[in-house]
């Protein structure tokens, strides 16, 4: 007899590193290896990364860098190659297939960028909302409805995806990915095809999602529109975390973003980009302690053997 979620998670918490205590999502020194062509591909370096319940979080980077292999990771459509990566103390390396398809029905809900591959155009978007729930013998009269009205889409229960704008069909996406009542909702660059204001209305579904049914949501995007509008914006590169971005709002009322570089478990930091560019800093820095900094400064030059 399978185990069910609950035995899972049981079994998860039994195997908790100390590290992200109770942190929803915890990915330790989480590595990733492809093999194309005989070639090994390092997409994900020994990420570290923590977020908790109830946050809504997105997570940038340059093409390459290993978001979308982190979501696809999240989402239980790849294994990682080693490391740690829970979701909601379930250990997404130690499921077998059929829990993994389990999860996948009941866990997490996926948003992809391109609006075709979210809804089957064949279905009305009451009928695609309806789907997942009938697939995991969840249905339930009026969910569907609910749901679509929520995200303001109720108008179009009846339609099918050709009959919908790019923003309505990714906003019934959003539906459909939150049928079954996941815990997390990852989406892939959900505003790469649409324009700024459809976009705009699609990010404050989500927020909606995040705020009135307390889901946790990861977003991988490129859109501005979307990485400054949340608390906090997590920078990947060479596949580690290497930045994150906090909001906050201060006493004037005016929202406060502060960018910090993110130490891994050993003390390992990524210094940005232009920040080494502007200084001509390359292979190593001198360092300094002081009482309440560390100091980094580009490397002395080497006195030259010509006289």
């Amino acid at each position: 007899m399978n185990p069910t979620l609950s035995e899972l998670e049981a079994r998860a918490g039994d195997r908790r590193a100390a590290f992200g205590g109770d942190a929803h999502i915890v990915c330790d020194n989480l590595v990733r290896i492809y093999k194309t062509e005989g070639v090994e591909v390092v997409a994900l370096q020994g990420l570290d990364l923590l977020i908790q319940k109830g946050e809504l979080l997105a997570i940038v980077g340059a093409s390459g860098s290993g978001k979308s292999t982190l979501l696809n990771v999240l989402s239980g459509l790849d294994v990682p190659t080693a490391g740690l990566a829970k979701v909601g103390g379930m250990d997404l390396l130690a499921m077998t297939a059929k829990d993994r398809l389990r999860y996948r029905r009941e866990v997490v809900g996926f948003i992809w960028q391109q609006t075709a591959r979210n809804l089957l155009p064949y279905l009305s978007a009451r009928e695609n909302v309806e789907l997942p729930m009938r697939l995991a013998g969840r249905a339930r009269r009026g969910r569907a409805a609910e749901l679509l009205q929520l995200l303001g889409v109720g108008y179009c229960a009846g339609r099918k995806a050709p009959e919908m704008s790019g923003g309505e069909q990714q906003r019934v996406a959003i539906a459909v990915a939150l049928a079954n009542a996941p815990q997390l909702i990852l989406a892939d660059e959900p505003t790469g095809e649409l324009d700024s204001e459809t976009s705009e209305e699609v990010f404050d579904a989500l927020r909606k999602a995040n705020r009135e049914l307390g889901v946790t949501v990861v977003v991988v995007t490129h859109d501005p529109l979307v990485s400054e509008r949340v608390d906090r914006t997590v920078g990947i590169r060479d596949g580690r975390t290497s930045s994150e971005t906090l909001r906050h709002e201060d006493a004037a009322g005016q929202i406060v973003a502060e960018e910090y570089a993110v130490l891994d478990r050993v003390g390992r930091l990524q210094l940005p980009r232009d920040f080494m560019h502007a200084l001509t800093t390359e292979r190593r820095v001198r360092l300094e302690l002081e009482s309440d900094h560390i100091g980094v400064w580009p490397a002395r030059e080497e006195p030259s053997d010509e006289q």
